[in-house]
């Protein structure tokens, strides 16, 4: 099944989907140097995003999550790649300087924890496998 959206930033990668109905906090919300969520209370708290797609509906929180994102990309522990439902400009910026595939406007009701997803950013296009 191919989606597709608004490219924010170039590139293709695929991996298994992680997916959270809530918004994602990188300053704060994740640590940077695991690459797990650690706000209280998150649907993924404690579970690794290192390696996957990202799936979630918009970010929030400081702008300092922009640098953050390029922290866990210099160390290995980002995701491979990021889908929104609705970009926030901390997270647009953070994909861009750090180089991770972005797109947004996909429903990511559609995809799961565990499917297997291509994210073409080039394109803007997210196929479910």
């Amino acid at each position: 099944m191919k989606l597709e959206g608004r490219k924010i930033y170039k590139g293709t990668a695929e991996g298994e989907a992680i997916v959270t109905k809530d918004g994602i906090s990188f300053y704060g919300g994740v640590d940077p140097d695991t690459g797990k969520v650690v706000e209280v209370g998150h649907e993924l708290e404690g579970q690794s995003i290192t390696g996957k797609v990202l799936v979630f509906p918009t970010g929030k929180g400081s702008t300092v999550g922009s640098y953050t994102m390029y922290r866990m990309k210099k160390s290995n522990t980002a995701p491979v790649a990021i889908v929104n439902k609705q970009i926030d400009t901390i997270v647009a910026v953070g994909c861009i300087i750090s180089e991770i595939p972005c797109v947004d406007k996909i429903d990511i009701e559609i995809i799961k924890t565990g499917q297997n997803i291509v994210v073409n950013g080039s394109e803007g296009i997210v196929e479910v496998k």
